[in-house]
C-alpha cells in the first residue's frame, strides 16, 4: 500500500517573499528529486488550522520513512523551517483522497 507524507505548517510572520521563494526553487524540486509525488497542496483560507498543508506519496510506508531519515531530507525540512512555524510531520497509508 502506498505510504503519504503530510505536513503541516504556518507561514513565519515577515517571511512570506522568502518562503514562497524557497517552496518554488527548491522544497518542491528537492521533494520530488527524492522520490515522492506531490499530491495535495491546501491553504486554509479561515478557522483555527494549519495555514499550509501538502501532502506527498511514495510507493509504500516504508519508502516515505526512508526518505524521511535521509540527509538530504533533513536539510530540506530544516532549511523550510526557517520559514515556517507550527511544523508538523506523519506518515500513514494513502486512501487516494484528502487526509489530515
Amino acid at each position: 500500500m502506498a505510504g503519504k507524507l503530510i505536513l503541516s505548517w504556518d507561514i513565519a510572520r515577515d517571511r512570506e517573499r522568502e518562503y514562497f521563494e524557497f517552496v518554488v526553487r527548491e522544497f518542491i524540486p528537492g521533494v520530488q528529486r527524492l522520490g515522492l509525488e506531490l499530491t495535495d497542496a491546501w491553504a486554509t483560507a479561515y478557522g483555527d488550522q494549519p495555514q499550509i498543508m501538502v501532502g506527498a506519496v511514495g510507493s509504500s510506508i516504508e519508502e516515505v520513512k526512508s526518505v524521511l531519515d535521509s540527509t538530504e531530507w533533513l536539510t530540506l525540512s530544516d532549511q523550510l523551517q526557517e520559514y515556517v512555524r507550527n511544523y508538523n510531520e506523519k506518515v500513514v497509508n494513502s486512501t487516494g483522497g484528502f487526509q489530515f
